[in-house]
């Protein structure tokens, strides 16, 4: 039998994300944030877990979508994040979170082509469950900014 590729689903507004299973750490409930002067608008802050900092990104940012406050359903997903032949601790802020599945047919396909600019490079695939196009993240890109040099080194400090 094959192995089957497992995704964390979650939402974000009213759209469904996955993000390769493989790559998450742990799923915490929204707690307080400490802030960082001058950070990028995407970076919350920081919070600490089990005496490890780690550096919040805030998921509707990052993709172009206004800010909202937490609910209930608001879940902080604790990643191991490639970049540039590394690996960074990293928190994403979701609205919510739903499972652990596979997807359907177990494969997904490239983002359309839609003849326009369009930022997309950070889109793996879509896949779909039943009637629901799951959009899967490829973490490294989502992650590549001008920005980014500030995440690493909060994680690096953070490790220290």
């Amino acid at each position: 039998m094959a192995d089957t590729a497992q995704y964390l689903t979650l939402g974000i507004d009213q759209e469904l994300f996955g993000i390769d299973i493989r790559n998450v750490r742990e799923i915490l409930d929204m707690r307080p944030v400490s802030k960082l002067p001058h950070a990028p608008s995407f970076l919350l802050g920081m919070i600490d877990v089990r005496g490890t900092g780690y550096p919040i990104v805030d998921l509707r940012t990052k993709l172009g979508l206004p800010r909202m406050e937490p609910t209930d359903a608001t879940r902080i997903i604790i990643l191991d994040v490639p970049v540039k032949g590394r690996t960074l601790g990293v928190g994403f802020v979701a609205d919510r979170v739903f499972e652990v599945t596979g997807l359907d047919d177990d494969h997904t396909e490239a983002a359309p082509d839609v003849g326009g600019r369009w930022q997309s490079n950070y889109i793996a695939g879509i896949g779909r469950k039943g009637e629901a196009f799951i959009v899967v993240f490829d973490l490294e890109r989502l992650m590549e900014s001008d920005d980014l040099p500030v995440l690493a080194g909060l994680a690096t400090e953070s490790a220290a």
